[in-house]
């Protein structure tokens, strides 16, 4: 390999990982771990794309130079200047081009073993797409089902809890799937940042083990979960929550009482399901909702809309729903909660392994 020049293969082996490209860029998506450094910021980079396209080549290279030095004089003096002489950064921008290659040669300059990831981040993007359409295929997964209301989030939770692997999509999404779902403290991440913490969390979790996953549809709310993932789930072993309607409701109230805070989103979450109920259905919500009865409204949200959808939706999508082990609650309280976690784990330890497709050795 060319001195001071890297591949995604080599991350592990240095001390920081250093983003040379805008915060913007570093927001829509990064390598994990990496610090935001960049050496145009998102004005400068239009600033520079434009003289480019509207004068030459030449005039923005001279203009850009000047900001990039500025930039990374400011780094040095700011975020780099404690670092001993055998500190080793591996800098990165969009493609292995000019904004690391210059933060690389200032580096290497003052002694530091600074390298230059090669492609830059769009190699690391070509290798998590590529990743992500193997690496499912590789896990024993347990689908669990359950209509609207089970709890299977806060199921999957008290599994990792007991020691089980678990593969949380709406938390890896920060939505809980539904229209209802965008919670009020986490805006959803990107498309390729949530596939970057998928790839990630898919890679710690042993494939020798099963691994505990939520039934999901294509998308969690504007996430597009992938399709080598969703086919998986879909030809996998599945687990069937059956709550009581009380308990359902019970757990609703209390899991989405935050919806009861902004009373106008909530009616325009309402009305996202126009077409799917009858005006009539939806003014008498939006009443129920300027009320604050949502014990009466989610009541009606699960015999109207979501048990319906449950129905057509379990056996047509998720090919072993039909064979599934069911596990009754009329509890979805904490404690019971975690003894229905218990009794799910108890009977996937006595329950075969299913055969995984094992990676080529000479794969890395």
């Amino acid at each position: 390999m060319k001195k001071g020049i890297a591949t995604v293969a080599q991350l592990s082996a240095f001390d920081e990982i250093i983003d040379a490209r805008s915060p913007a860029e570093f927001d829509e998506d990064r390598i994990p771990g990496a610090i935001s450094c960049p050496v145009l910021d998102n004005a400068q980079r239009v600033v520079v794309g434009t003289i480019y396209k509207q004068q030459s080549a030449f005039e923005a290279r001279r203009v850009g130079a000047a900001m990039v030095a500025e930039n990374i004089a400011h780094h040095l003096r700011t975020r780099f200047h404690d670092k001993p002489k055998n500190w080793r950064p591996l800098v990165y921008c969009w493609r292995g081009g000019q904004r690391s290659g210059a933060f690389v040669t200032w580096l290497r300059l003052i002694g530091w073993d600074a390298c230059q990831l090669e492609g830059g981040y769009k190699t690391w993007r070509r290798m998590v797409v590529a990743e992500l359409e193997e690496l499912p295929a590789r896990f024993d997964l347990r689908v669990v089902c359950g209509a609207t209301g089970s709890a299977k989030t806060r199921v999957l939770d008290a599994l990792a809890g007991l020691g089980a692997q678990v593969l949380d999509l709406e938390h890896l999404a920060a939505h809980k799937g539904s229209v209802l779902g965008a919670l009020p403290d986490r805006p959803q991440p990107t498309q390729k940042s949530f596939e970057t913490e998928l790839f990630r969390t898919l890679r710690e979790l042993d494939p020798a083990r099963p691994v505990f996953v939520e039934a999901e549809s294509r998308k969690i709310g504007r996430i597009q979960v992938p399709e080598a993932l969703i086919r998986q789930m879909r030809a996998s072993p599945c687990v069937a929550i059956e709550a009581s309607r009380e308990a359902r409701l019970e757990f609703l109230v209390r899991d989405y009482a935050y919806l009861g805070d902004d009373i106008a989103d909530l009616q325009k979450k309402i009305d996202f399901l126009r077409g799917l109920q009858s005006n009539e259905t939806l003014e008498r919500w939006k009443a129920l909702a300027a009320a604050h009865d949502l014990p009466t409204l989610f009541a009606e949200f699960i015999d109207l809309h979501y048990d319906p959808l449950y129905r057509r939706s379990q056996n047509r999508n998720f090919t072993r729903f039909p064979t599934a082990p069911t596990f009754a609650s009329d509890d979805l309280s904490p404690a019971g909660i975690e003894a229905l976690a218990r009794r799910i784990l108890a009977a996937a330890a006595a329950q075969p392994a299913e055969p995984r497709r094992v990676a080529d050795p000479a794969t890395p």
